[in-house]
Formats: C-alpha cells, structure tokens, sequence
C-alpha cells in the first residue's frame, strides 16, 4: 500500500484533481469560508466520492504545519518516487532534443517549487535532484509550484555526478552555472540537448558535479548585488535557453 501525504493549497489540489483524481483520501476544507473557486473544488470533490471534513482554522493551520492552505488541505495517496532509471526512459521517449533542470544542493522547499513552476512554463522534460543534501517534493514544494509538481517528472537520484555522465553519453550537453565563469548564458550556445545545473546560494555546485559540467556559465550582473536567488536565476537561465531552441527551430 502506497504511503500517504498531505497537499495543500487550491492549485496543487486542483492539479491532482485534473491529473490524478484517484489519489484522493480524504480533503479539510476551512470551515464557513464561501469561495466560488474553493466550492468549485469541494463540488469536483464530491463528484469523485473524495471525503469531505470541514474544520476550523487553527486544525486546518495545524495540518499544513503554518503554511498558506488557502483553506483546504488534501491526504493523498503518494505518488511513486522516480528514480534514475525512469530518467532514461524518458529520455529514450523524446522526439526532440533533452531540456533537463538539475538542482544541486537546493534545500529550500520553496526554491524547489518556485523551480519547478518555472521549469514547467519553460518546457522542460525532468527536474533532477539528488536523493541527499537536497528538499524533495514536500507539500511547500508542491504548493509553490503550483500545479507543476504533477506535470513536470521529479527525479531524485542516488549519485548525481554519475547520472550526469550517464545523460552525457546519451548526447545531452551539462552545462553548469558559477558566477566566476568566463563565458556568460548570452555568448553560449545552448541550443541543443542540455541539462542546466543550478547550485545552492552561497556554496554553488558541489565540487563533483562541477567537474563533470561540460561548460560553465555566468549570469552576468549589472548591479552591486553579487548573486540571484536561485529560483530567479534558474528563471533567467531557462528562458534564455527557451530562446535559443526556439530561434534554432524556426530556421
């Protein structure tokens, strides 16, 4: 029997419903709030036999441990974990080239669902984190991404240096980013199969994973301000490599 967990928030409810209706346990909902939006919910919901409780605000506060629940809150059966393995079959899958997202050391859930909500918007095929020194897909995680969690593949793996040299011999181009790289996310040619490497604030990219980076990159910085949040800076870098392919593929 699958273990269970809890989401919370209207998006990451919602997304479970569109994508994965059978997941559903049982849902919370705040007692006496009349949103049209969370009605809707509630009545789709009732629709799949999902049992409903309605509770007052500290036990809904409580459950989604002082988050924003945006008055529901969801136990849900959890969804399999990927592995390596599954990353290869996606790649195996894909008729067109790679986009992977690889985050080393990010262990902020929050980062992790601002990132993947951007990797989501930016068409990115699997987000790639290790199994240690890493946030995994928490409940924060998946309310920030709002929605993201259950369409882009999370991919948590045992040795990060190793899956990296095993996507480079299946032809993807691992490109990393450090702020005292010479060459910048402008003057770099990212438009083939690529996964970018987005390190921790502060420390970066461990020492393994940089070393097995085919190219470093720099965001270049016009302000006095030395660095980006990495969820902004991973934004930034996706976006760019979003424009490139998509120049490459309108020529």
């Amino acid at each position: 029997m699958s273990k269970a967990e809890l989401i919370f928030g209207m998006h990451a409810v919602e997304s479970l419903l569109q994508n994965a209706p059978h997941r559903f346990i049982e849902v919370f909902c705040l007692k006496g709030r009349n949103d049209e939006r969370l009605n809707k919910i509630v009545s789709q919901l009732r629709k799949q036999g999902v049992s409903i409780q309605f509770c007052q605000r500290k036990a809904l506060d409580d459950k989604a441990a002082g988050e924003q629940h945006q008055g529901i809150v969801a136990r849900v059966q959890a969804a399999p974990a990927l592995t390596e393995n599954d990353l290869y079959e996606i790649l195996d899958k894909l008729n067109r080239p790679a986009f992977l997202l690889v985050l080393d050391g990010v262990t902020d859930p929050h980062n992790i669902g601002a990132c993947l909500r951007t990797a989501d918007a930016a068409g990115v095929d699997a987000l790639i984190v290790p199994k240690d020194k890493s946030a995994g897909l928490t409940g924060v995680a998946k309310k920030v991404a709002c929605g993201a969690a259950e369409s882009v593949p999370f991919i948590q793996v045992t040795n990060l240096a190793r899956t990296l040299r095993d996507i480079q011999q299946k032809g993807v181009w691992v490109v990393g980013t450090a702020g005292e790289a010479t060459q910048t996310l402008y003057q770099a040619s990212l438009d083939g199969p690529i996964a970018l490497v987005m390190g921790a604030e502060g420390s970066g990219m461990r020492r393994l994973t940089r070393e097995t980076c085919d190219e470093l990159i720099a965001i270049p910085m016009a302000g006095q301000v030395s660095s980006l949040n990495v969820s902004v800076a991973t934004g930034v870098t996706l976006f760019e490599i979003k424009r490139q392919r998509e120049l490459k593929s309108a020529v």
